[in-house]
């Protein structure tokens, strides 16, 4: 069976890994023109590390590891007010089983091996579907005919949107924005944060890749903004005036911000549906069921649910009518205990328990 993919992130060349591995012919497409770079630091946690282990890459996994020491927050002349070796901001408890790793090493290390199956600089512009498969259109302007098609395209999915309907009906403001950037360890951290807090509004930096680079983000509370998700200059404009007179190093970060070639600018939303497929269409990861950076647990829900879908899919011999629907059941508990650390307690981290008991609440099928 051909299924195409939309998305080369996270969940898509780990959905592909499987698919390949249970007898199905899988395609994925990737808008960008090559893997896409930059990203924050995430987390990969519970059972998606079984996953990543059943996939024979968890020492590689662990191989590309932050490796944080700690973090600390200053004040606007950079003066420490508080430190911690024991716990980050982005990773959690240090020592814990989580393995955090920067976004686009952990995409590339899913991807490996699967480089053949992507179509880069393409992108689904409209789907037809017929009682024996769906008929694809692209971009391009070719158009081609899978049995299946997955959305594991985002936050703003493009298969979500032309399967149904509006973003808007599914999409829920946490009240947060964010914005991530590489650049240079300018701070020469060593393994360590460092946040700068002021009302509303939180800058950090962090090192990367051995020290060579450093990650850094800016974030604010807000209403819904309008803004085009493609529209960077306009990204750009709305974090420099939310931080405007800002102390510590925060006029430098907004310098590094308008040369980074890797800028990203997003909401924290969640991503909420009755149902994750519509006849022979499915969605899975961030386009399906998003838990916000808020929720630590995103890009391990991606993991886990590419692979519950592939497995689903291999149990009912490629019948999407019985594998759809399953799919959802075995995960959706899961799903809903991981968005719940986002939603329950706004604006606090959830407790190590707590993170631990969600992000194992799933026994994984064979697959």
């Amino acid at each position: 069976m051909k299924v195409l993919i939309s998305g080369a992130g996270v969940a898509g060349p780990v959905l592909a890994h499987w698919l390949r591995r249970g007898g199905f012919a899988p395609t994925v497409v990737e808008r960008a023109p090559a893997p896409r770079v930059g990203g924050q630091a995430i987390d990969v946690r519970g059972v998606a590390l079984e996953v990543v282990d059943r996939m024979g890459r968890l020492e590689d996994l662990r191989a590309a590891a932050t490796n944080m020491r700690g973090m600390s927050f200053v004040d606007d002349d950079g003066a420490e007010v508080m430190r911690s070796t024991e716990e980050t901001l982005t990773g959690g408890v240090i020592g814990s089983p989580d393995v955090e790793v920067l976004r686009d090493d952990l995409s590339a290390l899913l991807l490996r091996g699967g480089e053949d199956d992507v179509v880069f600089g393409d992108w689904i512009t409209a789907l037809d579907e017929h009682e024996d498969g769906v008929r694809v259109a692209f971009g391009s302007g070719r158009v081609e005919e899978f049995d299946l098609v997955v959305g594991a395209d985002g936050l703003h999915s493009s298969v979500r949107a032309l399967v149904f309907g509006e973003e808007s009906r599914y999409l829920h403001h946490l009240g947060v924005y964010l914005s991530v950037f590489t650049t240079p360890n300018f701070l020469d951290l060593d393994h360590w944060q460092v946040f700068h807090r002021t009302e509303g509004r939180m800058s950090g930096v962090y090192s990367a890749r051995g020290n060579t680079e450093a990650r850094s983000m800016l974030g604010f509370e807000s209403p819904p903004l309008d803004f085009d998700h493609r529209d960077l200059a306009r990204q750009r404009e709305l974090v420099t005036e939310r931080y405007e007179g800002v102390g510590w190093e925060t006029k430098r970060l907004l310098g590094f911000m308008e040369e980074a070639p890797d800028f990203y600018f997003d909401s924290m939303s969640q991503v909420r549906m009755e149902h994750w497929w519509r006849g022979r269409v499915a969605l899975v990861g961030d386009a399906g069921y998003c838990g916000s950076p808020l929720s630590g647990q995103s890009t391990s829900a991606a993991i886990v649910g590419a692979y519950v879908l592939a497995a689903e899919l291999k149990a009912a011999g490629g019948d999407h009518r019985a594998a759809f629907p399953r799919y959802q059941e075995v995960l959706r508990d899961y799903v809903a205990r991981n968005q719940a650390l986002a939603t329950d307690t706004p604006g606090e981290q959830a407790t190590p328990e707590r993170l631990a008991a969600a992000a194992n609440a799933l026994e994984l099928p064979d697959c």
